[in-house]
């Protein structure tokens, strides 16, 4: 019903910086909530951040908090990620998700993985030390 393409993975050092975005098509998810997760090799996969259905409030891991930030464009159904002082531990793949139903609650709320019904195939992003 509704597709999710990430893009801007890449290569980069640490400290570098990093900007992942996410088209959504098939439908609106203006009333949706969106977040990013991330897998390493070997690890389960974790939440990174949230954005509520109106770009209102963020919600963020501890770990990346203060160095990611999360942001949508309801006109064109999309949602951004912007990686600051990127360290080797956030190597992974990352991956763009949608609720599988419309969200109204702040964004603190979206974080479990059992919440997001719809995935984007996700984007390699490799920090070198």
């Amino acid at each position: 019903q509704v597709q999710l393409v990430e893009s801007g993975g890449g290569l980069v050092q640490a400290g570098d910086s990093l900007r992942l975005s996410c088209a959504a098509s098939g439908r609106s998810v203006s009333n949706f909530a969106m977040g990013w997760f991330r897998q390493a090799p070997g690890k389960e996969r974790e939440f990174v951040a949230s954005i509520n259905w109106s770009g209102t409030s963020t919600y963020y891991a501890d770990s990346v908090k203060g160095r990611f930030t999360i942001s949508r464009d309801s006109a064109k159904g999309e949602v951004y990620l912007q990686m600051n002082s990127l360290k080797s531990e956030d190597t992974a793949v990352y991956y763009c998700a949608c609720t599988s139903r419309p969200a109204y609650y702040s964004a603190n709320y979206y974080f479990r993985s059992n919440d997001f019904g719809s995935w984007g195939q996700g984007t390699q992003v490799t920090v070198s030390s």
